[in-house]
């Protein structure tokens, strides 16, 4: 039991029973919850509810035709143990995450930092430069012709040019190639959502914190960034952490858009694609919502570590 209701049933106590002082207090906010009933009622249909019909569908064997077959645990062990794919695909994810999670993370808050301290008009520039590579309608389109197989390609020619290679090379056909080139485009498209929260978090620092900062003994930037900057901005840390793992776990329209589906031998398919596999071509829904469902936990697994490590921030 959190302090704070513990202590609003103390207060209840004295003169009406906790259930009777929380229904006084929704009776007091009945306009608040008349103006968010739309979007609750909006939100448990179209999330909560899918989510666990999944969870349901995930214990059955069914294929969208006929009424579901219960079965079990059944899924789920086929899935660890009989599913060679599946444990490839969750290698890479694996993976994936481990480097791109992080390294975005990272990458989006110390660019929001460096052009937080750049002049107001130049900032705005700056921002724009930055954001501008997750918005691209045709980022896909440029690295394809980057990488492109062909000696027509800009990397197959410059390298043919100075005589690294001989031969074209068809790097999103090469299993060695694709999953490095995956995370690199991947990096270069991850300061999105989160970037700019960091900005607006960064923004929203009150200025006077560090001058009563440097009068309790902070003496240098790295200090102010700890013990103030980064407390301040818990609420844009933990937000821009679920985008991060949001994008490292939900990784695979970057493969598919450049490697085709699936990878060449399998080299960059993740559990994204495995569940895109089962459920939208060969319709196991049971299957992969028993997919769907190892992804959930997996995500929230990490972002219940994130969460910890970001409550010792400035600390």
């Amino acid at each position: 039991m959190s302090k704070k209701t513990a202590e609003r049933k103390a207060v209840a106590r004295k003169d009406m029973t906790y259930r009777q002082w929380i229904w006084k207090e929704m009776k007091k906010n009945k306009v608040a919850y008349a103006l968010i009933a739309p979007y609750m009622v909006v939100f448990t249909l179209f999330t909560i509810t899918p989510v666990l019909l999944s969870v349901v569908i995930s214990f059955t064997d069914f294929n969208m035709l006929q009424w579901p077959n219960f079965v079990g645990l059944e899924n789920y062990i086929n899935l660890f143990f009989a599913d060679d794919i599946f444990l490839i695909a969750a290698q890479n994810t694996l993976i994936f995450a481990v480097i791109v999670g992080p390294a975005s993370y990272i990458m989006s808050f110390l660019v929001a930092w460096f052009i937080n301290e750049l002049p107001p008009r130049i900032r705005a520039v700056v921002t724009l430069v930055f954001y501008s590579p997750s918005i691209a309608g045709q980022v896909y389109l440029i690295w394809g012709t980057l990488f492109s197989a062909d000696s027509y390609g800009w990397v197959n020619a410059t390298l043919m040019e100075i005589g690294f290679i001989t031969e074209p090379v068809a790097w999103f056909q090469d299993a060695d190639y694709v999953m490095p080139l995956c995370i690199v485009v991947a990096l270069w498209t991850s300061l999105g959502t989160s970037f700019l929260s960091f900005i607006a978090g960064l923004q929203g620092v009150d200025k006077a914190q560090f001058e009563a900062g440097a009068v309790d003994g902070i003496r240098n930037r790295w200090q102010e960034l700890w013990y103030i900057t980064l407390p301040n901005m818990k609420p844009q840390l933990m937000f821009g952490a679920v985008m991060a793992i949001t994008g490292a776990f939900g990784f695979g329209g970057v493969v598919t858009a450049l490697c085709g589906f699936p990878s060449v031998d399998y080299a960059a398919h993740t559990i994204m694609h495995h569940l895109e596999d089962y459920g939208t071509q060969r319709y196991e829904i049971g299957y992969s919502s028993a997919i769907a469902t190892v992804l959930f936990l997996i995500m929230i697994g990490t972002n219940m570590v994130i969460k910890k490590a970001l409550s010792k921030v400035g600390t």
